[in-house]
């Protein structure tokens, strides 16, 4: 028989320090107020609610099952006396991503929670997205049990120990809470991995069974609060006047920005004018600079851009800023031909010394940035005027590029097979949706795929934040799933998802977990009838496309009308449909999605091109020959 008894007992306990922190505002004004005690017996369960609320964390995505009941109860005490929010999903891919959504646009720590097995898989495939792009995220996971009684439902059948937390290890980083005496090691671990402040990244706690309910005795004074550090940058001089040296001698110098220069607009701007280099964007930088700076020649890569590859792949020089140089970055490491040497300005010690002939400036990009300002100003060896041949070369080809994309972007419709009539080329239709998602001041998430890749290269940003493009996993079904973090959000922005119908149909619960929880934001769906991105590649690599694309025509506006509170539009064939579409959806106050039929096919007109190299399928040999005659 059950000891209701106790469990009562216990409730009642967990309910009245709820209710206290509620009332005093928070755990921490709830200590300093002597409302709750700060030594506590509390179950395993309760003192990670506790110890997560010490760093901040109140949101939880959930999805729960047996592996997770007793932690679903001590939320629902918490959540019951407002100080927890738990919103439960039906996905734990899609639930994965709106928990990185709403880290990484917001800056709100939140958790995911799952049961044991299955569930836990999927949130964890869904975690790379957090880890591919440096998002801290906290994920709880339901284990097997302690006692080794045999064979847990839904654990890993193989007779080793901790297989869940070794993947988390495998991932990020894990901890098992074999223990409930170690809940303090935990959470100092759990937050210096989530709130890194270069390469934070998801945190996996497993929960065994048995021992969630295992009461253990807590000093909340002790649970570490969140982690913080000061911005630190180097300090060795004779470094800063290393790379001074190699600016001074630099004819063609070049800022790649990765989506670590993000929030760090203002110092890349000013090291980009003062040293007259140009700068070049990654996926995830768009807007470091204003789209119509001078120096700003958009995006370069293995997509990249006329302006943007121009610019890496005749400059002498390259400063490397807040970036990890993924394949497509760098076009696998030959995007650079000319160069000589490399300026790294990196927290993260491993990326920082990538590349050879570098000269490494470790530390929080603005911090280093201002500093390597100050040793230029105290020098004249940086003539900005000597530059100016290389910024005119730059602008012309900046030109080339405005005027292809004009022209791309303002296309006449095309014939399409797969419809049978002609439709909208997908740069024209992400052009018109661009343009209505910054009339309405909101937030753009781009999915992976043709979508994605046409987008980054279509988007005129001024600023970053306006636009989430998840180029580190390209995880099929993330931008739609990142509306749900408006809903949860202590301060919503309205979100527009650019999706394509492959994309779209990996999460498509968006749309009743949007209804649920008060999503007020915008799916663009783009259905091509096929993976474009693929079909494109294929095509180019060997001249034939095989299996990227099927027969199965969906009527997206009818499946997403079968949700009640959805707002479903077609866009019709041409801008004027398309425009009035986005007006309609635009304008009502939930989840709305908008139908857009969009070419695919041979005619070029169709993308935006690549420009750059990939160190894929046929193209192997000659891009790591190439590579060998790297200087950098």
């Amino acid at each position: 028989m059950l000891d209701t008894s106790k469990e009562t007992d216990m409730a009642s306990a967990a309910r009245q320090r709820a209710s206290a922190i509620s009332k005093a505002g928070g755990i921490d004004k709830a200590l300093a107020d002597e409302v709750i005690d700060n030594i506590v017996d509390v179950s395993l369960s309760e003192g990670l609610v506790l110890g997560l609320l010490r760093q901040g964390v109140r949101k939880y995505f959930a999805i729960f099952g047996h592996g997770s009941t007793d932690l679903g109860e001590v939320l629902r005490i918490y959540d019951e006396e407002g100080v927890t929010r738990t919103i439960n999903c039906r996905n734990e891919v899609e639930m994965a991503h709106a928990a990185t959504a709403l880290a990484w646009q917001y800056g709100e720590t939140c958790a995911v929670v799952t049961s044991i097995g299955p569930g836990a898989l999927q949130a964890m495939a869904g975690s790379l997205a957090a880890a591919s792009n440096g998002v801290g995220v906290y994920h709880i996971y339901g284990d097997e049990t302690t006692q080794g009684e045999g064979y847990n439902m839904q654990q890993i059948p193989k007779e080793q120990q901790g297989l869940f937390g070794q993947m988390g290890a495998l991932m990020g980083q894990s901890y098992v809470l074999h223990t409930p005496g170690a809940l303090r090691d935990c959470m100092r671990r759990g937050t210096a991995c989530v709130h890194h402040p270069f390469k934070a990244g998801p945190f996996y706690v497993l929960l065994p069974l048995n021992t969630q309910p295992q009461q253990t005795r807590v000093n909340l004074e002790t649970l570490p609060d969140r982690f913080t550090v000061p911005a630190i940058a180097a300090v060795d001089g004779s470094a800063y006047e290393d790379a001074l040296d190699r600016i001074a001698a630099a004819k063609r110098p070049v800022i790649k920005a990765g989506g670590g220069t993000r929030g760090h607009d203002e110092l890349v701007c000013r090291l980009a004018e003062r040293i007259g280099a140009v700068v070049v964007q990654s996926p995830g930088s768009t807007g470091v600079l204003p789209d119509a700076h001078p120096q700003n020649m958009h995006v370069g890569g293995s997509k990249g851009s006329i302006s943007g590859n121009y610019a890496m792949e005749n400059a002498d020089l390259l400063i490397a800023m807040g970036t990890r140089a993924v394949c497509q970055a760098d076009c696998s490491g030959v995007g650079y031909p000319n160069a000589e040497a490399v300026i790294n300005i990196n927290g993260d010690l491993s990326d920082l010394m990538h590349y050879a002939n570098t000269v490494g400036l470790p530390g929080d990009i603005s911090a280093v940035t201002s500093r390597l300002l100050d040793h230029i100003a105290d020098s004249n060896s940086v003539d900005h005027a000597g530059k100016s041949d290389w910024l005119e070369a730059c602008a012309a080809q900046k030109q080339a590029w405005s005027r292809f994309k004009a022209e791309r972007v303002s296309a006449e419709p095309m014939a399409d097979d797969a419809w049978g009539r002609e439709v909208l080329a997908q740069p024209v239709a992400i052009k018109i949706a661009a343009d209505h998602a910054k009339a309405l001041n909101a937030a753009k998430f781009f999915d992976a795929g043709d979508v994605q890749a046409n987008g980054f290269q279509v988007v005129e940003d001024d600023r970053t934040g306006d636009t989430y493009t998840e180029t580190g996993a390209s995880y099929m079904g993330f931008s739609v799933s990142a509306l749900l973090a408006s809903a949860v959000a202590d301060e919503p922005r309205y979100g527009v998802a650019f999706t394509g119908d492959g994309s779209f149909m990996m999460n498509p619960q968006i749309l009743i977990d949007g209804v649920e929880h008060g999503v007020k934001g915008m799916i663009v769906l783009f259905d091509n009838r096929r993976m474009a991105a693929i079909t494109g590649l294929q095509q180019a690599q060997y001249g034939e496309e095989f299996r990227t694309n099927d027969q199965a025509a969906v009527d997206y506006v009818q499946l997403a009308s079968s949700v009640t509170g959805v707002k479903a539009v077609f866009a019709g064939y041409d801008r004027k449909g398309l425009c009035a579409a986005l007006d309609e959806a635009g304008r009502y106050d939930g989840l709305s999605l908008v139908h857009v039929p969009v070419y695919a096919g041979a005619d070029p007109a169709g993308g935006m091109g690549a420009y750059g190299s990939w160190n894929v399928g046929n193209w192997v040999d000659d891009v790591q020959a190439r590579y060998l005659k790297q200087k950098i």
